[in-house]
């Protein structure tokens, strides 16, 4: 089975006129298969061509005969044309479509270029190797930054660095939420250009006050900070309890290495070592650079024993899943109860 690629492997060979036959676009970041399908149509075809020659369809709106005459029907005054059709995942396992695609995948029209995206985690196996299969997956914290760099110059903006990770911090990773901020801040951004301030200010989350500031005050253990903030944190925009918890746990799990780490007798920099390593192999969402994450979740680890990690990690669990709970509507009382179930563990210990 032929490896997946990823965004850059693809970008970089369309960039070359590389192109295939046939795309599979899958993983849990949409902005990115709308971003790659973009791309794909703007290197196949011109401007003028396109509406003789540019095909998007939903999968459920297809039946096996109606893709047999998409996919068949050659380009018009062009040397190929392209059909992008969403949501294949929409299919019935069993359903003809399926048929009538598999055959198609077995020798593909040198002048049609087919763009088939996935929503669901589930892949399809003969798709995966019959097409160039392409993971849209989340991008690590420095992509990040160049995406919301890239993203703000064609909305006419130019950021500053300080200003992209505060964004970044306030809207946490979703794409499409930062997408919508961007857009926000151009109508509002004097000469095009943005800092900090404008960010804080559109956005309506200040520096302090961002899911990072508050996960770090729980790993630092200040009680009463941790829970003060989650009014502010929780009313700034992209914000949900769930993502808090999610980034939070993360955080959790970072400090026990660098617990585990220290007990068995490294320093500061074995410990930070040890976090970044196991960030680079997990490649987890939702946080600041892996250097930074590194150095404070190393800090923190001085606040904790391993054994209270062990309750702190099940405390977190828990309240991750009262959250998700459909009876829960106090999602900051749920919030502090944890905050105060991890203060008690040091009182006892």
């Amino acid at each position: 089975m032929a490896a997946a690629k990823s965004f850059d492997t693809v970008y970089r060979a369309l960039q070359k006129d590389d192109v295939a036959p046939v795309y599979y676009l899958t993983g849990p970041e949409d902005v990115l298969k709308d971003e790659l399908v973009t791309f794909i149509v703007d290197r196949v075809l011109d401007e003028g061509g396109r509406d003789f020659n540019l095909d998007m369809r939903s999968a459920s709106d297809l039946t096996g005969e109606s893709l047999h005459a998409l996919i068949e029907t050659p380009p018009m005054l062009a040397d190929r044309r392209v059909v992008v059709v969403k949501n294949v995942d929409q299919w019935r396992p069993n359903a003809k479509v399926w048929q009538v695609l598999d055959r198609y995948l077995e020798q593909p029209s040198p002048s049609t270029v087919l763009v088939l995206t996935h929503g669901s985690e589930r892949t399809r196996k003969s798709l995966e190797t019959s097409a160039v299969h392409v993971v849209l997956s989340p991008l690590n914290p420095e992509r990040l930054v160049r995406w919301v760099d890239r993203r703000a110059k064609q909305a006419g903006l130019e950021f500053s660095e300080e200003a992209a990770r505060h964004l970044i911090a306030a809207v946490n990773t979703d794409l499409a939420q930062l997408g919508m901020e961007i857009d926000k801040l151009a109508s509002a951004a004097p000469n095009g250009t943005v800092d900090i301030a404008l960010v804080s200010d559109l956005v309506g989350v200040r520096r302090g006050e961002t899911t990072h500031d508050w996960v770090d005050a729980v790993l630092s253990r200040d009680t009463t900070r941790s829970i003060s903030m989650l009014p502010t944190v929780l009313g700034g925009a992209g914000a949900t309890a769930v993502r808090m918890m999610i980034t939070l746990g993360t955080g959790l799990i970072g400090v026990r290495i660098a617990r585990r780490r220290l007990d068995a007798g490294g320093g500061d920099r074995q410990a930070r070592d040890a976090i970044f390593n196991a960030l680079r192999a997990a490649r987890p969402a939702g946080l600041r650079s892996w250097k930074e994450e590194s150095a404070a979740w190393a800090r923190a680890a001085s606040n904790w024993t391993r054994r209270e990690l062990t309750h702190a990690i099940r405390a977190a669990y828990d309240c991750d899943r009262a959250l998700k709970s459909t009876t829960v509507s106090d999602e900051i009382g749920v919030l502090s109860h944890m905050v105060l179930t991890m203060a008690r563990l040091k009182v006892a210990a």
